[in-house]
């Protein structure tokens, strides 16, 4: 990850129009959450920023890339790096990825450990938790997610138990879909990170290019929609895109987007599809909602499905394909 360099003046003048804030409190840093499959993290991660940055999904690694979105602040920017889970990989993509997770995490500072109000703590938490110890230079907190699925007997002891794997810098019970305790959580990355200039423009929500966004969300569209365990095999790209004339002066035109949804297997393809290419319809309306709802202008959307075998073993595939 390239952070920038936040004590050289250039670095200041850029990312703050050539001045530097007034309040000599002003913070600004990264911050990546790590935790088993389906504990929350790229839910408080859009929580936090304020807009939807990361796609959700109720199945295991759905992450696949390193996502930043930026939550602006009076007195400083959280800067959260939603990143793929740490698990043991099968594939080379699962090596590729658990590659990307280790180098985002020696830059970052603070790890934020994310552990669900409504279930015990298991093997997997405790190595994840052991794992932190290779991230020495980041500050650690232990984050209490979905407390509004858990009650009061249920968190109390869950926080008893995150206090006996290790002194934390903070314990932060919280519910990114109530918004619970989000702003406390907010207080206390803050005041973890460094003083800073400013990171990135007010603008900024995310460094995550247009058709990236647009990928991911045709690719959570999917993963919705198809009822087989298909994330590991289902991979999007954007190929192309073309701008319509707007019917009237000063509107936009239709934009068409073309994307390839790839699968390993001509069965996965089939499922993909669906009877009668029910299933892709549905994919394809529902996909385009959200890529409306991200550009603010109509979609004309087209999908097409296409199989590119073991491509999660194939260094030649993972590379076309952005990993």
């Amino acid at each position: 990850m390239n952070v920038p360099d936040t004590n050289s003046p250039e670095a200041a003048d850029t990312a703050n129009g050539g001045e530097v804030p007034a309040s000599e409190n002003f913070r600004a840093g990264f911050v990546s959450f790590v935790g088993r499959p389906n504990v929350g993290k790229s839910t408080l991660t859009n929580a936090l920023v304020g807009e939807k940055i990361a796609i959700t999904s109720p199945k295991p690694q759905t992450t696949r890339r390193a996502i930043r979105g930026i939550a602006h602040r009076p007195d400083g920017q959280l800067i959260i790096v939603d990143t793929p889970g740490i698990h043991r990989p099968r594939t080379l993509l699962g090596e590729r990825l658990n590659a990307l997770v280790e180098s985002m995490l020696g830059d970052v500072d603070v790890i934020g450990f994310c552990v669900p109000a409504n279930e015990k703590l298991g093997p997997g938490d405790r190595f994840i938790n052991d794992r932190l110890n290779d991230f020495p230079r980041a500050k650690k907190v232990a984050i209490l997610t979905k407390v509004d699925e858990a009650s009061k007997s249920e968190i109390f002891d869950q926080l008893l138990r995150l206090g006996e794997l290790r002194e934390w810098d903070a314990v932060v019970p919280i519910s990114a879909v109530t918004r619970e305790q989000l702003d406390i959580l907010s207080d206390e990355l803050l005041q973890l990170m460094p003083v800073s200039p400013p990171l990135y423009d007010d603008e900024s929500s995310t460094d995550e290019s247009e058709d990236d966004r647009i990928a991911e969300l045709i690719r959570e569209a999917a993963l919705r929609e198809a009822r087989e365990e298909l994330p590991h095999s289902l991979a999007v790209t954007v190929d192309d895109r073309e701008e319509r004339e707007p019917e009237s002066e000063g509107e936009l035109g239709l934009l068409e987007l073309y994307a390839s949804l790839y699968v390993e297997r001509d069965s996965q393809k089939g499922i993909v599809i669906g009877k009668g290419g029910s299933r892709l319809r549905q994919i394809g309306e529902d996909a385009r909602r959200e890529i409306e709802a991200l550009l603010g202008r109509r979609v004309y959307l087209s999908l097409r499905v296409k199989v590119m075998k073991e491509w999660q073993r194939d260094p030649k595939a993972l590379g076309r394909l952005g990993f």
